[in-house]
């Protein structure tokens, strides 16, 4: 079963703006109006994506003065990958044996 967690990150994750938006944090701290400009998105729906990313895990939110400044948790990510590796390791074992019996039938 999936917990909610894994439900939150990959919601946050289906959206390619979301996804940008936190490759652009791989770089650093950055506002909320810097996540927005280069999608031309006003700050209100840029900040509806940061929520959706925050509620997640996926990043911090802080406010200095009037900014409103975001910062990737990288944590949460990680376990994200750590499901899909199991599925990985799944597949790779089904595709080794496929190849194994393609080789012995082909012999």
């Amino acid at each position: 079963m999936v917990d909610d967690n894994l439900d939150t990150t990959f919601t946050a994750l289906s959206d390619p703006t979301r996804r940008g938006m936190l490759a652009d944090l791989m770089q650093g701290e950055k506002s909320v109006g810097e996540l927005a400009a280069p999608y031309g998105m006003s700050f209100a729906g840029a900040s509806k994506h940061v929520a959706v990313l925050a509620r997640a895990g996926l990043i911090d939110r802080r406010k200095v003065g009037r900014k409103q400044l975001c910062r990737l948790r990288a944590e949460r990510l990680k376990e994200a990958n750590d499901w899909l590796r199991q599925w990985e390791r799944f597949w790779n074992t089904r595709l080794d044996a496929l190849e194994a019996a393609v080789r012995r039938d082909g012999t």
